[in-house]
């Protein structure tokens, strides 16, 4: 029976994945879900699996970083919601490529090569040229999908509904038109993975979305605060901030 380990710090991502492997390879043994990085590299060296299921972006250990430790060992297929890496990916030889959130035709496709790899009995592909080429690319990879807190539950955002993100204690708060939800990702980090064009910093622990801002209000001590679009709440520009709003 062949062994297969997910890799994804998202509970939505992970359970629908591991829904449709259900689905699509019932055969197939999961041996351990991993929410970070370490923990799905102990998983790799521990239980030797045929298959892993990693996402790129993830606390600890990223999917680039475990297929390092996984290049020639076991099959891999990145799962993420970034695509700045597919075509490359296939070029090098990766069985495949899965784009949040996973569409099941894309991932029947990719669970064919699998069984055909491993029914074939062909090496896991080596990984190291690919890895190396991403290494070196400078362009940033853009978020397209939030998977984050609401209440009890997890909801998926497409980015281009987020109007800002704030900094909250542990967590980032994630709001939207007519939502909002938390994320464990710092801010910091979601921020390598905004358009810096379409979202602007405005304090330390803020991001808006620029088409949402209706205006800038200037107080009588100097101090700006933005109105939104959709949003009652004013969030306040630090002074670090406030030459992007001045009059040209």
């Amino acid at each position: 029976m062949p062994t297969a380990i997910l890799a994804e710090d998202e509970d939505l991502p992970r359970a629908d994945l591991r829904a449709l492997l259900a689905q699509l390879w019932p055969q197939l043994d999961i041996v351990a879900e991993c929410e970070d990085g370490p923990a799905a590299a102990r998983a790799l060296a521990e239980l030797a699996p045929d298959i892993a299921f990693l996402d790129i972006r993830m606390p600890g250990l990223d999917g680039l970083q475990l297929a390092k430790l996984a290049a020639g060992r076991c099959h891999v297929v990145f799962t993420t919601a970034y695509d700045q890496h597919a075509l490359a990916a296939f070029d090098a030889g990766a069985v495949d490529y899965l784009l949040k959130p996973v569409q099941r035709e894309r991932l029947a496709a990719a669970l064919d090569r699998l069984r055909q790899r491993l029914a074939a009995r062909l090496p896991a592909a080596d990984l190291t040229p690919l890895l190396a080429a991403l290494g070196q690319q400078s362009a940033p990879q853009r978020l397209r999908w939030i998977s984050a807190s609401v209440g009890n539950a997890i909801k998926l955002f497409s980015i281009d509904e987020v109007i800002y993100f704030e900094s909250d204690d542990k967590y980032t708060r994630v709001v939207t038109a007519g939502d909002e939800a938390h994320v464990r990702t710092p801010l910091k980090q979601l921020m390598d993975g905004l358009e810096p064009e379409v979202f602007w910093q405005v304090n330390r622990g803020l991001v808006v979305r620029a088409t949402a801002i209706r205006r800038a209000l200037r107080d009588e001590l100097g101090r700006i605060t933005l109105e939104l679009a959709g949003r009652p709440e004013r969030l306040p520009v630090s002074r670090a901030y406030q030459g992007r709003f001045k009059p040209m």
